[in-house]
């Protein structure tokens, strides 16, 4: 966190296989942003040493997926991988965790991947922060535009048509990506906040 702001920093850390889920992660960073907060924003497909060190030092990490087979793709997984020795280090326990992932079905076995990023987290004694939104488009009054259309609880899930471009990438589920990130945002703020009280009544 930046000392001289007190704003809290929020990493996005995504793998984009065709271009859908990065439409989500920018969603995900519009969200952080609008809330207030800095956003330190990582293409796990060619990372840096500098955006590793983002990510150590962020307040909160969003990770970010395609669905794949009914899991995260090889790429994310790649990156998970490679974070085994910040695991064992324990450099980045006690920070905020949040999740989103894309697949062509509505279902498409997304939980999966949102229980991947969840383990993920807690193997990092990160903290998980959850959707927070009730499910939408499950009444006879509802709509297909209402915010987390699919019904997502752990994180923010999305659908695109497999043949469809990044065009085809729902306006609701953009939203509940932005959302998302808003949300993690305002967490990530409160925490810090908390932690500077303490260390000034400490």
């Amino acid at each position: 966190m930046t000392a001289s702001t007190n704003r809290p920093t929020v990493a996005v850390a995504y793998h984009s296989g065709y271009g859908h889920t990065a439409v989500l992660a920018e969603a995900v960073r519009r969200g952080i942003v609008g809330a207030g907060a800095d956003v330190a924003f990582v293409n796990v497909d060619d990372i840096s040493d500098e955006q590793w060190r983002q990510l150590d030092d962020a307040d909160a990490i969003v990770f970010g997926s395609p669905t794949y087979m009914g899991g995260a793709s090889a790429g994310f997984h790649a990156f998970a991988e490679a974070t085994s020795r910040r695991f064992i280090e324990g450099r980045w326990a006690d920070k905020l965790a949040a999740g989103f992932t894309n697949s062509a079905s509505k279902s498409g076995d997304k939980s999966n991947t949102l229980a991947f990023f969840a383990a993920l987290a807690a193997q990092h004694q990160m903290l998980w922060v959850s959707l927070g939104l009730a499910p939408g488009w499950n009444s006879t009054t509802a709509s297909e535009n209402d915010l987390n259309r699919l019904g997502f609880w752990a994180g923010a899930g999305a659908q695109t048509p497999m043949d469809g471009g990044t065009d085809t990438v729902h306006a609701s589920d953009i939203a509940t990506a932005e959302f998302l990130g808003a949300r993690v945002a305002r967490h990530a703020a409160t925490m810090s906040a908390g932690r500077r009280a303490l260390s000034v009544a400490a």
